[in-house]
């Protein structure tokens, strides 16, 4: 099967955009109540186009794992994939609750004179723990997919993609979830009942839809500037009638509609491959796992200067982005230990030459 460019497009823009959502958190009231830096010159300003993003950022990594799953369940059975899905993702996210996760609460309490206290913790890694579950839970009727692949469900889910609106019949059970355990806000992902479920069903019809195959890809390409429409409808309504938070059907509609529409325009446009690409694709995820240290270290550096919000929201963007790179690049890159720990593939080469070289010096005193 052919490697699929806008999917790693859509995990890179993702994470990237989470990013720049986090650091908008800093200039937000209620930042402390999420133990994020707060700053003292405030702007919910700034939050108003964030609340656009809010509602399906998060979906869309939980649909684009979906899809990486499939992939990943073409060449390996299912004792390779529970290993390959523990090194690649049980291993960071313990590893990051014991050593990463800490870090930015150290520096969280240092800016503030707390006392400094050792406090691991899930943090923003909360996402790579709901995933492996979901593996595990949804292997079974996975594999089932796999072995059973003209079964009756993917063939009438393919016959209805011919109709415009047919993905949005996965609404109802989205609906269900939010009517049954009410979120409030919405957009609280992290670390509850409402997280779990809402990415339990987006990371299975993530699998689903790559399942279904070109059908689905073709209607929501032919469609996208229909989903994009209907998203921002829903977003005027929410933004002008409801004040950003809207019931919980208006705002499932409009998640899957964004995400849709995203799906589309990245099918269609970034569906190739770049040297660029290929580099961000291999960075994003140790990025994400790093990103709040370099956040919050960023932010203890650049909020004391008490300059704008025009000037310090960008400048810590750029200082937290470069900082990310900097480690990226000089450190977990080019440190083969550490690859386990940060979801890379761990390089064996050097290892199989050191382990020549001391036979074949062995070979010689012999």
């Amino acid at each position: 099967m052919e490697r699929r460019y806008d999917i790693d497009w859509l995990r890179v823009i993702a994470i990237g955009l989470l990013l720049i959502y986090h650091i908008a958190i800093v200039f937000q009231p209620w930042a402390m109540f999420l133990a994020f830096i707060r700053s003292d010159i405030l702007s919910t300003e700034l939050w108003k186009p964030m609340t656009l993003l809010n509602v399906w950022r998060i979906p869309i990594l939980f649909y684009v794992s979906g899809m990486g799953l499939f992939f990943a369940m073409r060449k390996r059975n299912w004792m390779q994939l529970i290993e390959e899905r523990t090194k690649r993702i049980l291993v960071p996210f313990l590893f990051g609750i014991v050593a990463i996760t800490p870090l930015h609460m150290f520096v969280f309490q240092k800016y503030y004179n707390m006392a400094l206290n050792y406090y691991p913790h899930m943090g923003h890694l909360w996402f790579l723990g709901n995933i492996f579950v979901y593996v595990i839970l949804l292997l079974p009727l996975f594999l089932w997919l796999k072995k059973n692949e003209n079964n009756k469900l993917k063939l009438i889910w393919q016959k209805l993609m011919v109709y415009p609106l047919t993905p949005f019949i996965i609404n109802v059970l989205f609906i269900t979830e939010a009517f049954i355990l009410k979120p409030s806000p919405f957009s609280m992902y992290a670390k509850t009942w409402h997280g779990f479920f809402l990415g339990f069903l987006c990371f299975f019809f993530g699998f689903f839809f790559m399942h279904i195959g070109k059908s689905f890809w073709e209607n929501i390409l032919k469609w996208r500037w229909l989903y994009f429409g209907i998203a921002a409808i829903l977003f005027t309504i929410r933004f002008t009638i409801y004040a950003t938070e809207a019931p919980g059907y208006l705002m499932v509609i409009e998640s899957n509609s964004w995400i849709f529409a995203v799906f589309g325009f990245c099918h269609k446009y970034l569906n190739k491959s770049s040297k660029v690409l290929s580099y961000l694709s291999t960075a994003a995820y140790p990025v994400y796992i790093i990103h709040m240290i370099v956040l919050y270290g960023t932010s203890a550096l650049v909020l004391p200067l008490k300059l704008p919000v025009y000037m310090s929201f960008p400048l810590i963007i750029l200082i937290t982005f470069i900082g990310c790179y900097i480690i990226y690049e000089f450190v977990l890159r080019r440190i083969n230990l550490l690859h386990p720990l940060f979801g890379l593939k761990w390089n064996f080469k050097f290892l199989e030459g050191k382990k020549k070289q001391e036979i074949a010096t062995k070979t010689l005193d012999q």
